[in-house]
């Protein structure tokens, strides 16, 4: 059975695990562990634990059964009523309790794995409590990844380097699960809050560099104000090889662009446009590119699930 690790987080790694667990894979969903915004932060700041939004994001994607359903409802249940609780998710605070109770993060996760009845296994990028940094191109440092992912500055200004604060160390089983795998696939996801934090850990450069699977990156469908605001295809798989230290991606998954009128005056609204495909400066990053003109039918605009997990495990 393939060996495929996925290294991302947010709603990205969502769609992507939601599609890989209906084929025959043996997959590993490496996660974010500098998240610093809503639940997350809170819980983190209160109880000096590692965010947990994008753990269970991936365990919510990769939990099967009949009694799956009803779980991943009651994992994403979110308190909107005035109170302590308010704006957290059940999920989150369940974490929370299940590594209070086993002694540590990584128990509770292994708990909340069985307790879900994952395919796979969901792993940290790393135990240490570090937070993102970014430094942009008018040499401003903004702090927090929050503050990238939803910022107070100017977002059309460009990123010129994340980095983290206090350096984050490579998780043991991930460094090994990296390795020994068959794919290795970087993204979709927010670029600098979600996917370059992951690849600037100490450890995951040699890991990566090491492991002899196949390195796919999954381009974003749309651009994002404050993180990708003017980029086409071949600005993000450039970044991802700078932080990766790879020389170029095996694969590259890029967008078809078959987007409605509707969709693109939406986003808009919203200083997003779709991630153009330059071919021509796409071809020297990557073995071959892959376009995917199926997406999901929801408000956010999304890969269809299905389709790029049929892709990836066919590789």
């Amino acid at each position: 059975m393939k060996k495929v690790v996925t290294i991302g987080g947010g709603t990205g790694s969502y769609m992507l695990l939601s599609g890989l667990k209906h084929f025959p894979l043996d997959i590993t969903a490496v996660y974010s562990t500098f998240d610093s915004g809503g639940s997350s932060g809170i819980l983190r700041d209160a109880f000096g634990i590692l965010p947990p939004g994008d753990v269970r994001r991936c365990l919510i994607a990769l939990s099967e059964g009949k009694r799956a359903e009803i779980l991943r409802e009651l994992f994403n249940f979110r308190f909107e009523n005035g109170g302590a609780l308010k704006g957290h998710s059940f999920g989150n605070l369940l974490l929370l309790a299940l590594g209070t109770i086993y002694g540590n993060e990584v128990e509770g996760i292994k708990k909340a794995s069985q307790l879900l009845h994952i395919k796979g296994r969901v792993l940290p990028v790393s135990l240490d409590h570090s937070h993102v940094h970014a430094t942009l191109e008018d040499g401003r440092e903004i702090a927090g990844e929050t503050n990238i992912d939803i910022p107070k500055h100017d977002g059309a200004l460009k990123i010129k380097e994340i980095f983290l604060k206090p350096e984050a160390t490579l998780y043991e089983e991930t460094n090994a699960a990296i390795r020994g795998a068959d794919i290795i696939v970087i993204g979709p996801g927010d670029l600098y809050t979600s996917l370059t934090p992951n690849l600037v850990v100490s450890g995951m450069r040699e890991a990566l560099q090491a492991s002899r699977a196949k390195k796919v990156a999954v381009c974003n469908v749309m651009t994002k104000w404050g993180e990708t605001h003017g980029f086409n295809a071949s600005d993000m798989v450039r970044e991802l090889l700078a932080y990766s230290g790879l020389e170029k991606f095996d694969y590259v998954l890029v967008s078809g662009n078959g987007l409605s009128k509707e969709v693109r005056e939406r986003y808009a609204e919203k200083n997003q446009f779709p991630m153009e495909v330059d071919e021509a400066a796409l071809a020297p990053l990557a073995g071959k590119v892959l376009k995917i003109d199926k997406y999901a039918d929801a408000d956010v605009v999304r890969y269809d699930p299905e389709t790029v997990a049929r892709i990836i495990s066919e590789l």
